[in-house]
């Protein structure tokens, strides 16, 4: 019988072991995981870690109100405030600690004068009308505060500020009916705002400063060259044999479309920088604000172009592909036209990193010449864009001299769109949808392969899909001007300094890393 027993708390013995085990895994998988996590973020941007020890810092500063007898007897429970207002305000950037902070030192300071000022009218007549008059004034106010918040001008810069003159303005007034010196309260509460505050602004000024306009900036750098870069690679892709392209891996298109996704996706973001860049205290040169609004019109600009660069990364995917000896003919006069985009591109992210205006004639120069090589080349093929079919009979003009009969057999015998639709329709390929009592007619659907299949037999169908590259690389030369417009004037209102005869254009074709935001300012000081 003892056995049995043994085996049995062996047996139990080894699976509470297993199940020890099994946890102890999971722990370090996820100790692993969350370490792999926490050094990602610290890479992809190191600031953040030093924003998190200025956040450290100021909360210990604060936390001396406290834990300091002196200053606790002075400021008592209210320091409480102060602490709040750190956790709340202490923002990553200089702008936008700038706005919470001052917007919640100026909603405070009007609660507290506007609830002053209705405690002195409703002290007076009696208490069953005080309590009349602190109600209607707290759903009055309440209401029309409320309704300023959805004010588009108010709402996007102010929004905070109100919801702070709201809450501090309930607070003091329902306060006043039973609590006694309502002075000392709310003087209590308004200075440890205004010390939190003030921490604040102090430590995100001085203890190595994260600048909005910096990020704003840094960003519009970014999207001119990582569009730069889409459109370069788009092109290069395009003129790509099928069987490298195969053999390639995804790094292309990744590097496609991270370079324009970049600026799709960032309408949101450069309103928002651009806003809490107003509110520093940053000048350009001459002792002149910097116009964050205008680079945020370049980033408009941008995204406007943008919508033809994923036009043109759409042709890669087409399912109709022109044959690889109509595109080497045109191959040379793309590239050129390509890169000299790319080459305006870069250069005008160099004028803005240089804080230099930049020079539209040695630009457009080239841009010319490229544009008018390509529609030379266009027209020294015409017969490409008839149709294959068309190309061929061009080609062998002993062949078009045939027999009349013969030739009228021939054309009979190619089959086109409607003969083909006829042949779909005798073999069922249609679906057909119909309604038996409706009597409406019936509704045939042509399947996505069949359509395929239709859409090939049109004479141009290979010469189309090189027709929409061109022209959506000739709609991208359109929709330059527009860029270097924006560019001109950001140049023009910033002060940049003049485009020198001894500047040169240097193009720089390094791949960017967009999701990196570099340290750099320019300080737009005279050179």
């Amino acid at each position: 019988m003892a056995e049995p027993e043994t085996c049995i708390s062996n047996i139990r013995s080894s699976r509470h072991w297993k199940y020890i085990y099994s946890i102890a895994d999971k722990v370090r998988r996820f100790t692993c995981f969350a370490g792999r996590i926490l050094w990602q973020v610290g890479k992809e941007d190191p600031r953040r870690v030093v924003h998190s020890l200025k956040v450290g810092l100021a909360l210990t500063l604060i936390s001396l109100l406290y834990l300091m007898e002196p200053l606790f007897k002075g400021i008592g429970t209210n320091a409480m405030w102060a602490v709040m207002t750190v956790v709340v305000v202490m923002e990553f950037t200089v702008g936008k600690t700038l706005c919470k902070g001052l917007n919640r030192g100026l909603g405070t300071l009007l609660a507290g004068s506007l609830a002053f000022l209705l405690e002195y009218i409703a002290d007076y007549p009696g208490r069953i009308f005080r309590a009349v008059f602190i109600g209607a004034a707290v759903f009055l106010i309440g209401a029309a505060a409320t309704y300023c918040r959805f004010i588009p001008y108010i709402k996007k810069n102010y929004d905070y500020g109100v919801l702070i003159f709201l809450l501090t303005f309930n607070l003091i007034t329902v306060s006043s009916y039973r609590v006694d010196d309502l002075w000392i309260m709310a003087r209590d509460r308004i200075s440890t705002i205004a010390i939190g505050c003030g921490l604040c602004l102090v430590v995100s000024l001085l203890v190595f400063p994260n600048w909005s306009g910096e990020d704003l900036y840094n960003s519009t750098i970014s999207k001119l060259e990582g569009l730069a870069n889409s459109i370069e690679v788009c092109v290069m892709e395009y003129f790509t044999d099928p069987e490298n392209q195969a053999a390639r891996d995804d790094s292309s298109v990744d590097r496609i479309y991270e370079g324009y996704k970049a600026v799709l996706d960032s309408k949101a973001k450069d309103e928002t920088l651009a806003l809490q860049a107003s509110w520093e205290p940053r000048l350009s040169r001459y002792c002149h604000r910097i116009p964050w609004k205008q680079y945020a019109r370049v980033g408009v600009a941008l995204r406007h172009f943008s919508y033809t660069v994923v036009a043109l990364h759409g042709c890669l995917q087409s399912e109709i592909k022109t044959p690889g000896s109509i595109r080497a003919l045109y191959k040379d006069s793309c590239i050129r036209l390509a890169e000299e985009v790319c080459k305006v591109l870069r250069e005008l992210a160099n004028s803005i990193r240089n804080t230099r205006q930049l020079s539209p004639q040695l630009l457009s120069t080239n841009l010319n010449e490229a544009l008018q090589d390509l529609n030379n080349a266009l027209k020294s093929h015409p017969q490409l864009f008839l149709g294959s079919r068309n190309a061929r009979t061009a080609n062998t003009p002993a062949r078009a001299v045939t027999d009349p009969e013969q030739q009228k057999h021939e054309e009979d015998s190619r089959p086109s769109l409607t003969s083909f639709k006829l042949k779909i329709d005798s073999s069922s390929g249609l679906v057909c949808k119909s309604k038996e009592h409706s009597g409406e007619p019936l509704k045939k659907v042509l399947r996505p392969q069949l359509s395929m299949i239709a859409i090939t037999t049109l004479e141009f169908s290979e010469a189309l899909p090189f027709a929409a590259f061109t022209s959506l690389l000739v709609e991208i030369v359109a929709k330059l001007d527009q860029v270097i417009d924006e560019v001109e004037e950001l140049g023009r209102v910033a002060h940049f300094r003049e485009f020198r005869d001894d500047d040169k254009i240097v193009v720089t074709c390094e791949r960017q890393n967009l999701h990196t935001v570099h340290s750099g300012m320019p300080s737009y000081g005279g050179e």
